[in-house]
């Protein structure tokens, strides 16, 4: 059964950092795609960023140059790394995650990420 967490969410002031953290596991032969979403209240869930197991990475033009994603395969663990943080940032952030053989999409819980002004 896979399981899909997050960690690492809290509160910060705009302009500080946040690191998040997703752990994948009980997939076989491992996640071609991980990433992260966010939903905040009154929004659609939107794509932050994805990295594949190659390194390709793709960002939300609205985080490019603040977020860096990143991931280790060996421990089916991604990273969403984010400087200079904007109160439009606060959001629950969910971490996804696409298996291979089949390629079903699996969602953590979310970790809510709170910036105040």
């Amino acid at each position: 059964q896979v399981q899909v967490v997050e960690s690492g969410g809290g509160l910060v002031q705009a302009g500080g950092s946040l690191r998040l953290s997703c752990a994948a596991s009980g997939s076989r032969f491992g996640f071609a795609l991980m990433g992260w979403y966010r939903q905040a209240p009154g929004n659609q869930r939107e794509l932050v960023a994805t990295i594949t197991s190659a390194g390709s990475t793709n960002y939300a033009d609205s985080v490019k140059g603040r977020f860096t994603i990143s991931r280790d395969n060996a421990k089916n663990t991604v990273f969403l790394q984010m400087n200079s943080l904007k109160p439009e940032d606060t959001a629950v952030y969910y971490c996804n995650a696409i298996g291979r053989l089949p390629p079903n999409s699996y969602w953590g819980q979310g970790t809510q990420v709170t910036v105040s002004s």
